[in-house]
C-alpha cells in the first residue's frame, strides 16, 4: 500500500444507507475509528439520503471517479451486484477492502476472516490481503461447527439456516410489519418486496417478482463456508427457509454423524478458547 494510503485516516462505506452500512458505521465511530473520514457511498436510488457521520450531518453520494481516492480502508456492505459493479474501481485506490456483501467469493485473492478463524486454521490472518471476505453469521456458524466436531470424526453436517426479512433492508422489515397489521385486520396484503406473504408464515423460496432468491443465498452461505474451511474439511449442507421474524439468523436443526460422541468430550470441545460459546458457562449437562 503506498504511503499516502497508510497514512490516510479516511474510510469508504459502499452501501452505507443498508441496515449493515449503518451498523457498521456507528460501530466504527465508537472505537478507535472515531475521529476518522468517513465517506459514505451507495447506489444512485440511495444517493441524496440525508445521515451523520462523526456527529455531523452527513449526505449518501452515488460512487462516482474519484470516490474511493486517498481510502485506507473500504467496506462493501449494499447488495452483491452493487459491489460487483464498483469492485475492480476501489481496488485502483490500493486500499484494503472489507466485503460484507459476498461478491468477491470468486476472487483469486479473497482472504475469508472472522473471529476466532486463525485459532481454528492454526494459522495467522494475512495482514497485507488487499481483499477481506466477512462471512455471513449462518456461514460462520457452519464453519465453526465443522471444525470443532473434526476431532469427533464428523462424517457430515447439515445445517437448517431460518432467514430474517431484515436482510433485505428496511423495505424487508416494512413489508413484515405491514403485512401483519393487514392480516390482523383481514385485508389483503401488499407484497412488493418478496411477491409471497411473509407474516405468520414459513416459505422455501420467495415470489417470482422478488429480486430475493432464497436459492441464491444458500449457495452463497454454502460458497462462504467452503472458503473458510481448509482441504479436506467437511463441506456443510445448507438449507435456507424464510421465517416470520425481524432480525437474527436462526439454526433450528443441526444434524452430523460421527464416531466416539461422549457428554465430557462435547464439553471439552466446548469450553476450547478457539469457540465463541467458550467464553460462556458450560452447563454441567449437555445434550
Amino acid at each position: 500500500m503506498p504511503s499516502f494510503e497508510r497514512e490516510s485516516h479516511r474510510i469508504v462505506i459502499a452501501g452505507a444507507s443498508s441496515l449493515l452500512g449503518a451498523e457498521l458505521k456507528s460501530l466504527l465511530e465508537e472505537g478507535k475509528f472515531a475521529g476518522w473520514d468517513f465517506r459514505l457511498v451507495d447506489e444512485e436510488i440511495a444517493a441524496g439520503t440525508l445521515t451523520e457521520a462523526g456527529g455531523e450531518p452527513a449526505v449518501i453520494q452515488p460512487v462516482e471517479e474519484g470516490s474511493f481516492d486517498r481510502a485506507r480502508l473500504i467496506f462493501f456492505t449494499g447488495s452483491a451486484e452493487f459491489t460487483r459493479a464498483n469492485l475492480a474501481s476501489a481496488r485502483q485506490s490500493k486500499a484494503q477492502i472489507v466485503d460484507l456483501s459476498g461478491a468477491s467469493l470468486d476472487a483469486a485473492d479473497t482472504e475469508p476472516w472472522f473471529e476466532h478463524l486463525d485459532g481454528l486454521r492454526g494459522s495467522t490472518l494475512e495482514l497485507d490481503a488487499g481483499l477481506y471476505q466477512i462471512p455471513s453469521a449462518p456461514a460462520i456458524a457452519a464453519a465453526v461447527l465443522s471444525y470443532a466436531l473434526r476431532p469427533l470424526g464428523l462424517n457430515w453436517l447439515s445445517l437448517v439456516v431460518f432467514h430474517s426479512v431484515s436482510e433485505a433492508g428496511r423495505a424487508g422489515i416494512e413489508e413484515l410489519e405491514a403485512q401483519t397489521a393487514q392480516l390482523l385486520s383481514s385485508r389483503a396484503v401488499g407484497q412488493p418486496v418478496f411477491d409471497v406473504q411473509v407474516a405468520f408464515n414459513m416459505a422455501a423460496q420467495y415470489g417470482t417478482q422478488s429480486r430475493y432468491d432464497l436459492r441464491k443465498i444458500r449457495k452463497r452461505i454454502f460458497d462462504e463456508a467452503h472458503l473458510a474451511l481448509p482441504q479436506g474439511a467437511v463441506i456443510p449442507t445448507v438449507q435456507v427457509v424464510h421465517a416470520p421474524v425481524f432480525y437474527g439468523a436462526t439454526f433450528p436443526r443441526l444434524r452430523s454423524s460421527t464416531k466416539g460422541w461422549s457428554a465430557s468430550r462435547l464439553l471439552k470441545l466446548a469450553r476450547a478458547p478457539v469457540l465463541p460459546c467458550s467464553r460462556r458457562k458450560i452447563p454441567a449437562r449437555a445434550t
